[in-house]
């Protein structure tokens, strides 16, 4: 079966409610990284402002962030802490139009299908969830994103606990299939010391037996790449021929470590400032069509509230897809509770479901 873009149903801004909204308030910021009282938040939906009797979209939005009308009539979605001292920033509180703000929640629902009191994504993921339907859509999507879109994973390090769930990470890397990872220090830890000692953890990534003094393993190995000075260096040195960091690494597609303040080490290349982490994880996410997060919660709530539910390509648009994937119901839906309403929740052990996607996409032998 082919893959086919959800249809995007734009407002028919000449309703009457439209043409009597007033354009959209503009108050000067009178400092830096300090917003006007009243400022307008935005969400993950599609987003309208009213500027000159026009209807205009916001194309680069993304949650929880300002709005602000430059010089050339353009509107930019900003982070509460890039405001500048002069910048015209969006008023108002109400989102149908009544300020000249219009949220557009119902974009990608046909018009016979919306109605002001329904939403089809709400829909709670559980263990007793049907998901071969999900699964099969996903392998359409996947298909169709690698020619056509951009696909980002971001990852906790239980994918690089198994030998096999690894191995289909590598190759969905080399066939295409991910353009960029966002991660933290422990899932690039743990794969380097699978590469290294065939472990993680200090338990054999295939038998799952723990070696003699195993705990020292991604500590030994932590301590090795910072001796080298980056992972590339030590993959080269060491002479790594498998694993995540290495497939990123060599089809030069941006892995993006975010820190913690658990971290041990860290490696070289991991964000050790939360705000330089968030600004190169937005780099990435920018360009994403689809986002697979895998058992990691802080990092798939971030990733969610700075990921719009849709993308301008080409003058048009089009859905932003959404997958939280974990064992643990409270972190599948934890997105719909941040509000990511669009996100497709599906309740697995990752490493079944990673090995499930390389084999459903036959990207080669485990």
């Amino acid at each position: 079966m082919s893959f086919t873009l959800p249809e995007y149903h734009a407002p028919d801004f000449s309703l009457a409610i439209f043409a009597q909204s007033p354009d959209v308030s503009l108050q000067k910021a009178e400092r830096d990284g300090v917003a006007p009282k009243g400022f307008h938040s935005t969400s993950m939906f599609p987003e309208y402002y009213k500027v000159g009797g026009s209807w205009l979209l916001a194309e680069e939005s993304r949650m929880d962030c300002l709005v602000v009308l430059d010089e050339e009539g353009s509107l930019q979605v900003v982070e509460g802490r890039r405001v500048k001292k002069g910048d015209r920033v969006v008023l108002g509180r109400t989102e149908r139009g009544e300020e000249g703000i219009y949220v557009h929640a119902t974009g990608f629902i046909p018009p016979e299908d919306s109605h002001n009191d329904k939403f089809v994504f709400r829909a709670g993921r559980s263990r007793e969830t049907a998901f071969s339907r999900d699964y099969d859509k996903l392998y359409e999507l996947l298909e169709y994103e690698k020619e056509q879109g951009t696909i980002v994973f971001v990852l906790g390090p239980a994918v690089a606990f198994d030998n096999d769930s690894r191995r289909a990470m590598q190759l969905l890397i080399e066939k295409g299939y991910i353009d960029g990872i966002l991660a933290g220090n422990a899932l690039a830890t743990h794969d380097l010391e699978a590469g290294y000692f065939k472990t993680a953890l200090g338990q054999n990534i295939y038998t799952q037996e723990s070696m003699p003094n195993g705990h020292y393993n991604h500590l030994d190995v932590l301590n090795m790449v910072r001796s080298c000075g980056s992972m590339e260096t030590f993959i080269e040195q060491e002479q790594i021929k498998d694993g995540i960091v290495y497939a990123m690494l060599k089809q030069k597609k941006p892995l993006v470590l975010g820190g913690s303040i658990r971290d041990d080490g860290p490696m070289p290349e991991v964000y050790a400032n939360v705000y330089a982490a968030q600004d190169a994880m937005r780099a990435v996410i920018r360009k994403a069509t689809t986002v697979i997060s895998l058992a990691t919660q802080l990092h798939s709530i971030a990733t969610g509230n700075m990921t719009p539910s849709f993308r301008v390509v080409e003058g048009k648009v089009r859905p932003v897809f959404i997958y939280s994937v974990d064992i643990s119901e409270f972190a599948v839906n934890k997105l719909r509770d941040r509000g990511s309403l669009s996100a497709t929740g599906i309740v697995t052990n990752v490493q079944d479901f990673i090995v499930n996607v390389a084999k459903g996409l036959n990207v080669g032998k485990l």
